[in-house]
């Protein structure tokens, strides 16, 4: 029996010495076939955060003419790549005072430098947020082996925030010349050397746009079954029609319209959406309206390191839709000052700065504007801005005032009650609401208000929904009913009395 037991444990001892070494080899192959097979850096590194994800600057190559061995196009997409990775982790080190992915996009003398930065950043607790936008790039040399490049990056867009105890110490917008220098390390190009020269201050250039002849005299507009959901899979160019020409047959000529990030794509607009948005546009045309298109509903995510992203998701509807003759004007932003205590209002304002110029330069011909929530925040950026937007909730007997206050301020420019409205609910939720005759009243005050001011003005809105998404205003059933009723028609489609005052008469 002890004779069978031995044997026993010396065949079990061999079978698992026979199974450990297998698994060995076969990890090690596995290893070595994947290292070998063109697989994905930032997944062999562990490096989560990806440029291709979260950052895109606009990059442009001069011509070829370096000196050395000629480049070609995969080398130059390589170097490319991880020239902005580099840039990118360099903002998050930055803002975080971390070192994450810094290893692997610069050599181990830069990277000594970075973490120096970082170190005393993080004892004496300063933070800085940046972030690139325009690159303009040449090759000055590769070397014969490949394992050298150095380029020169002209004009380099750079916007700096600095912070001291979570408190803005500085906020910077420059131009800037950089000579750097790489090696190919273990299949990356890492940055050895960098040398910033010619600083100077960013200044846009001044597009001066003439709005003498604008008579807003509009309608903020969302289909009636699909608020807040305009260019869904329900999307219907007929419904538009139809709504568009009851809009024109009222005596206005103008409708804004809205664009939610996410549901565009982001920085990847998506090609059905940007169709969808021309049909649309085609159909204001044929119906003689002219249309205000928000660029930016529903998000509220200032950050710096999103600034590329937001840039093309700006200039790709901007761009597409800049020689529409639908197109009125661009509204950057719904509502932004309702974020500024969450948020931060020095950054939610260094945003609208920048898309400001973003929209500007790829359309130098229609006017833009900011939505904001009243006439308090009205007059910010007034320089920049071409038509100074408001929105008006308050009781009417304010709105004299507010509009005589903001007209001193904004120097002359023209001035938009872009919404105003009242609900007509009152029901369970809200037993001592506002009624239908309300309704009627509110506005009839409203367009006398108007005329007297001069104001233009785009109000709120054209139907009574069925449903109002919980994004919009909540759960809350009283919120929820009160916003359901703002509309000039009702729910069936019958005007209410409101609807005689949906524009002067």
């Amino acid at each position: 029996m002890v004779s069978l037991n031995k044997k026993l444990l010396r065949f079990t001892l061999i079978a698992s010495y026979i199974m450990v070494t297998t698994l060995i080899i076969s990890g090690i192959s596995a290893v070595f076939s994947y290292l070998n097979t063109g697989a994905d850096r930032s997944n062999m590194l562990h490096t989560e955060i990806k440029q291709t994800e979260h950052y895109f600057p606009k990059v442009i190559w001069s011509p070829l003419k370096n000196k050395g061995r000629k480049m070609d196009q995969e080398t130059l997409n390589s170097l490319e790549e991880d020239y902005l990775n580099a840039l990118y982790f360099k903002h998050v080190s930055n803002k975080t005072n971390t070192k994450e992915g810094l290893k692997d996009y610069y050599t181990d003398n830069a990277r000594k430098n970075l973490y120096d930065i970082i170190d005393l950043n993080k004892k004496n607790n300063i933070n800085i947020e940046s972030t690139t936008l325009n690159h303009n790039i040449s090759l000055d040399f590769f070397s014969e082996d490949g394992q050298l490049a150095v380029i020169t990056d002209k004009d380099v867009l750079e916007y700096k925030r600095v912070l001291k105890n979570e408190k803005q110490i500085l906020e910077t917008k420059e131009l800037s010349t950089y000579t750097i220098v790489f090696l190919l390390e273990d299949g990356f190009w890492r940055i050895r050397h960098s040398v910033k020269t010619n600083v100077k201050q960013y200044k846009p250039k001044k597009s001066i746009i003439n709005t003498d002849s604008l008579k807003i005299k509009g309608i903020n507009y969302y289909p009636k079954d699909t608020p807040w959901d305009m260019f869904g899979y329900k999307f219907n160019k007929d419904t538009i029609k139809k709504d568009f020409k009851i809009i024109k047959a009222a005596g206005l000529n103008s409708v804004r319209i809205f664009i939610q990030y996410d549901n565009f794509g982001q920085a990847k607009v998506i090609p059905e959406k940007i169709e969808k948005l021309k049909q649309t546009l085609d159909v204001a045309l044929e119906t003689e309206l002219k249309v205000v298109i928000t660029l930016f509903d529903f998000y509220g995510d200032y950050s710096i390191l999103n600034w590329t992203l937001n840039n093309c998701h700006a200039e790709k509807i901007v761009s597409t839709f800049k020689n529409h003759n639908a197109v009125l004007a661009w509204d950057i932003k719904n509502e932004p000052n309702l974020d500024f205590e969450s948020r931060g209002k020095e950054k939610i304002i260094a945003w609208l700065d920048q898309m400001l110029d973003v929209v500007k330069l790829a359309d130098p011909n229609h006017p833009v504007t900011i939505g904001w929530s009243n006439t308090q925040s009205a007059s910010i950026l007034k320089n920049k801005v071409d038509l100074i937007s408001f929105h008006f909730y308050e009781d009417l007997a304010n709105l004299d005032k507010a509009v005589k206050s903001l007209k001193k301020e904004v120097s002359g420019k023209p001035i938009v009650m872009q919404e105003f409205g009242i609900s007509s609910y009152s029901g369970f939720w809200r037993p001592f609401g506002t009624s239908e005759e309300d309704q009627l009243n509110y506005h009839k005050k409203a367009q006398n208000i108007i005329e007297d001011n001069n104001l233009q003005f785009m109000s709120w809105t054209l139907y009574d929904f069925v449903k109002v998404p919980k994004s919009v205003v909540g759960n809350l059933p009283w919120r929820k009913d009160t916003q359901k009723r703002f509309g000039f028609i009702d729910k069936d489609g019958v005007k209410k009395e409101a609807f005689k005052y949906i524009s002067q008469k």
